[in-house]
């Protein structure tokens, strides 16, 4: 593509996969953020809940000078609290639903763009109540934004019987969810992760043509899937070229090809896309932040 890729995306990384350590909602987030703010390579970011007040009136602060767009990633409230906002217990569906509707108020004052949320597991048996529980969750999360303003409320897809083993899930089933969601509410959307794409057995015309009407927001990193016993397995988002990984050069070409045929990349309304890379062991999140960048620029010349 001899175009910028500018010109059709946003380009942003996940702050609390690149930088771990803030994924409780604390630790250096200021610090880290900066770094991210001070790099023009970046026009987005996707931050995650921040307990602190101050924190967080920093944290707009410093989002508003670096003109970056920001998103609001919700998945370390359930991921880290165990909670699942499509438990057939209802306490329990309560007690998710009100930490993702103060997530939906931290994303409002910090200036999100979007609030991006995942499905939680489920049995094979209550497989349909599950869904049920899912498709009301949801329509109270989208009522609820919508009371407060325009910003989307958005379903990250993950594998369904792999790692995180959520509901949605497999294309077939995130389909039907999304259909379900925009027959009430327009301000809902689907979110595809080229990481997922292994861990759900699914390639990215397979895992993205179905649901193409509904997919506001992409993210892009890598999986091991072949083998348990490989360092790394599961939804642990490694650095491209990690050792027996999945996603490199070549399936991010695919992945953008794809999404620029829909018309999801374009030039009009560019949406977010995300990298969604993790440091394994010790390694230096600033590297790795560098790798994906040039695995970016490549597959983008490359298109």
């Amino acid at each position: 593509m001899n175009e910028s890729m500018y010109k059709y995306m946003k380009v942003g990384t996940i702050h609390f996969m690149s930088y771990p350590e803030t994924m409780k909602g604390d630790g250096p987030i200021l610090e880290t953020l900066e770094k991210i703010a001070k790099d023009p390579y970046f026009n987005a970011i996707e931050v995650t809940w921040i307990k602190d007040a101050q924190t967080r009136k920093a944290a707009k602060k410093l989002f508003e000078t670096s003109h970056l767009t920001v998103a609001y990633g919700s998945q370390p409230r359930l991921l880290t609290t165990g909670l699942n906002i499509n438990s057939l217990d209802e306490n329990e569906r309560q007690k998710a639903l009100a930490t993702l509707k103060e997530g939906i108020d931290e994303a409002y004052e910090i200036g999100a763009t979007g609030f991006a949320f995942l499905s939680g597991k489920y049995e094979e048996a209550t497989k349909e109540d599950s869904f049920n529980a899912l498709v009301k969750s949801t329509k109270e999360m989208c009522k609820y934004a919508k009371q407060k303003g325009n910003m989307p409320i958005v379903l990250e897809i993950f594998d369904y019987d792999v790692d995180k083993k959520s509901i949605i899930g497999p294309v077939s089933l995130a389909k039907r969810f999304a259909e379900s969601i925009r027959e009430e509410y327009d301000n809902f959307g689907l979110l595809v992760d080229l990481s997922h794409l292994p861990l759900l057995r699914e390639t990215a015309e397979e895992s993205i043509l179905p649901i193409k009407d509904y997919i506001v927001h992409a993210h892009i990193g890598n999986a091991v899937s072949k083998d348990p016993s490989f360092e790394a397995y599961g939804d642990a988002h490694p650095r491209f070229g990690f050792p027996n990984s999945d996603n490199d050069v070549p399936q991010l070409v695919e992945f953008l090809r794809v999404l620029l045929d829909i018309g999801f990349l374009n030039t009009e309304n560019p949406p977010i896309v995300s990298f969604e890379v993790k440091p394994w062991g010790d390694e230096d999140p600033d590297v790795i932040i560098a790798n994906s960048k040039r695995v970016l620029n490549e597959a983008w010349a490359k298109l």
